[in-house]
């Protein structure tokens, strides 16, 4: 079982950079694929970007490549998303998830969600 809280959200402006953290308990975390997902009013929650359990591997939309860096920390049960250069369409929900299996964007769901922080960015 993996329990997983987000922190770091919050109100930027266009241009700016906000690191988002995933703490998650359970020694299993570090066994797992992890990611982010985000939901903006009206729309349908996306994929953003997914790392494998070891760090090997990225994945990212096109939407976020270049300017989102996903990473992870095993030994601190930690996943972050560095987000620069924030639009106004960043604006959303951004929920960590992890899951045994790797997912990268397409049919697969992660099992394993957080409760999400809001990121909020003005033009």
């Amino acid at each position: 079982q993996v329990q997983l809280v987000e922190s770091g959200g919050g109100s930027v402006q266009a241009g700016g950079s906000l690191r988002l953290s995933c703490a998650a308990s359970g020694r299993s975390f570090r066994t797992y694929a992890m990611g982010w997902f985000r939901q903006a009013p009206g729309k349908e929650r996306e994929f953003v970007a997914a790392i494998t359990w070891n760090g090997a591997m990225t994945y990212y939309a096109d939407s976020v490549k270049g300017r989102f860096t996903i990473s992870r920390v095993n030994a601190k049960n930690t996943g972050y998303l560095q987000m620069n250069s924030l639009k106004p369409e960043d604006t959303a929900i951004y929920y960590c998830a992890a899951d045994p299996r790797q997912f990268t964007g397409g049919g697969l769901l992660p099992g394993y969600w957080g409760q999400g922080t809001q990121v909020t960015v003005s033009s």
